[in-house]
C-alpha cells in the first residue's frame, strides 16, 4: 500500500474537506480525489462520505485513518532512526502528565535532566486526562504518560508505580469533626462537604464517586475544576474541599493555609502509573527519556513515599 496515498487520506480526514486538503498539500483536487478512489478500489470499501459540508470517514475510513497514523509515524521514525544511527538520541518526545498528581510537580526536573543527558532531544509536555490520553498514545500522538491508572485499556500498558491513600484537602480555618485518629476524617464526614473534583472522565473522580456511592452516601459536588491555580484559590476562599493522594497534596497544597486529612472508614486508594503503547516500540529518543523518567520516579518514591512492595506491576 502506497504510504503517499495514506498521507493524503489522513490529511483529508484531518481537514474535513478535500478542497482544504488539496490546498494544504499543493495537489490538484481531482488528483487527490483520484487517490482516494484508488484506495477505495484497493480496499473494496467506501472510505469517505461526501456532502456539501465536507467529508466524514465511514467506519472503514476510521479504521484506515487509525492504522495510517501508526504506519506513517513508523515510517517517519524509521527515517529519523536511520539518519541518527550511531549518534546520540535526538528528536521529539511527547509526555503527558495527569493534572492533580504528584507527577505534575516533576516537570522542571524532567526538563533539566533530559536536557543535561540528551541535549538533542526536544520534550513536549502536556497535561491531559486518562481516557483521552490513552487514545492519543494508541494513535501515536503521544509517546508516554504519567496518570491515575484507569484499569485495562486495549493498545496501552500501565506500569503501576505507587498505590496511595486519598486525603481531604480543606481550608485550614474550616471546623471539621475529629476522626478516629489524629489527621483523619471518615468518608461519611468528607462526603457532607462540598467538593471540587475533575470531570467524570478523570479516574480520580471515578474513584471518589464510587467510594462515596458504594457507602450509600451522596456526592456533594460544588463544581468541576481542572485547573490547579483555580482550585487553590477556591479552597483558600473556603468555598469547598477536594480529595487527592498525599503526594499530590504535598506538591500542590504545601502552604499552611490548608488542612490535609487522610480519609478512613473506609480508606480510598488510587494508583499512579506509567502509560506506554503496547503495539509498537518507542523511538530511541523515547526509550532514553523513559529511562530517565523511571529513574527519577523511583528515586522520589524511595525518598518520600511507599512504592509497591512487590515492585511495579504491568497491566496489559
Amino acid at each position: 500500500m502506497d504510504t503517499r496515498k495514506l498521507a493524503y487520506f489522513v490529511k483529508i480526514v484531518d481537514s474535513g474537506s478535500i478542497t482544504k486538503a488539496a490546498a494544504a498539500l499543493h495537489v490538484a483536487q481531482p488528483a487527490l480525489s483520484q487517490q482516494v478512489s484508488s484506495l477505495e478500489t484497493e480496499l473494496k470499501q467506501r472510505l469517505l462520505i461526501r456532502s456539501k459540508q465536507g467529508v466524514e470517514p465511514t467506519a472503514a475510513g476510521h479504521t484506515l485513518y487509525r492504522h495510517s497514523q501508526t504506519i506513517l509515524r513508523l515510517v517517519e521514525q524509521a527515517r529519523l532512526d536511520v539518519a541518527a544511527s550511531g549518534a546520540a538520541p535526538s528528536g521529539r518526545v511527547s509526555i503527558a502528565i495527569a493534572p492533580y498528581s504528584m507527577a505534575s510537580s516533576l516537570t522542571p526536573r524532567i526538563i533539566s535532566e533530559v536536557n543535561r543527558r540528551y541535549p538533542d532531544i526536544v520534550l513536549h509536555l502536556t497535561e491531559i486526562y486518562g481516557g483521552v490520553l490513552s487514545e492519543a498514545i494508541k494513535n501515536g500522538r503521544l509517546d508516554m504518560a504519567l496518570i491515575y491508572e484507569p484499569g485495562p485499556i486495549r493498545g496501552v500498558q500501565f506500569t503501576t508505580l505507587i498505590v496511595e491513600d486519598l486525603y481531604l484537602i480543606v481550608n485550614a480555618g474550616r471546623e471539621l469533626p475529629v476522626g478516629p485518629d489524629a489527621g483523619t476524617i471518615t468518608l461519611e464526614e468528607a462526603s457532607t462537604l462540598g467538593l471540587f473534583l475533575p470531570e467524570q472522565i478523570h479516574t480520580l473522580r471515578q474513584v471518589v464517586q464510587a467510594g462515596i456511592e458504594g457507602k450509600g452516601l451522596k456526592l456533594h459536588l460544588v463544581g468541576e475544576v481542572e485547573s490547579v491555580p483555580s482550585l487553590t484559590r477556591l479552597l483558600r476562599s473556603d468555598l469547598g474541599a477536594t480529595i487527592l493522594p498525599k503526594s499530590a497534596a504535598d506538591a500542590l497544597f504545601h502552604e499552611e493555609d490548608f488542612r490535609v486529612l487522610r480519609i478512613v472508614d473506609p480508606a480510598l486508594q488510587c494508583k499512579i502509573a506509567l502509560c506506554t503503547p503496547d503495539h509498537e516500540p518507542l523511538s530511541e529518543a523515547g526509550s532514553a527519556v523513559l529511562l530517565v523518567l523511571k529513574e527519577m520516579l523511583q528515586e522520589m518514591l524511595r525518598s518520600k513515599y511507599q512504592p509497591l512492595s512487590d515492585g511495579a506491576r504491568e497491566t496489559p
